[in-house]
């Protein structure tokens, strides 16, 4: 049987990708997850392995899941899971903020999809 384990360097990767499309660089990421920067980095090249706090507190911050980050594994709802985790650390007034942007957006992409069919 073959066993499930994370390699090292591909998590070091998927992590990279994340800050990067964070458009974070490895000092701010590492603050907001609580490690060095130069720890961060050797995550990164695969040269040390996180553990489960650091991990859970990546997941925390940026809403991606750790079959993701381990595994690499996608789910089609992830972004949903993503909004989830963002809107169950916010405030009330956040979530209503929230609520109104995407539903100005919803309502706008309709109308230009319309003006597109007419």
């Amino acid at each position: 049987m073959k066993e499930n384990v994370p390699n090292n360097l591909e998590v070091g990767e998927r992590i990279r990708k994340i800050r990067e499309d964070l458009k974070m660089n490895r000092e701010t990421f590492s603050e907001m997850i609580d490690i060095s920067d130069v720890f961060l980095g050797q995550i990164e090249r695969g040269e040390r392995s996180l553990s489960i706090k650091t991990l859970c507190r990546i997941v925390s911050y940026t809403g991606n899941s750790t079959d993701y980050i381990l595994f690499g594994k996608i789910n089609e709802n992830s972004d949903i899971q993503k909004i989830n985790r963002i809107l169950s650390k916010s405030s009330n007034e956040m979530i209503d903020y929230f609520y109104k942007i995407m539903k100005v957006t919803f309502e706008t992409t309709k109308y230009i999809d319309n003006k597109k069919k007419e």
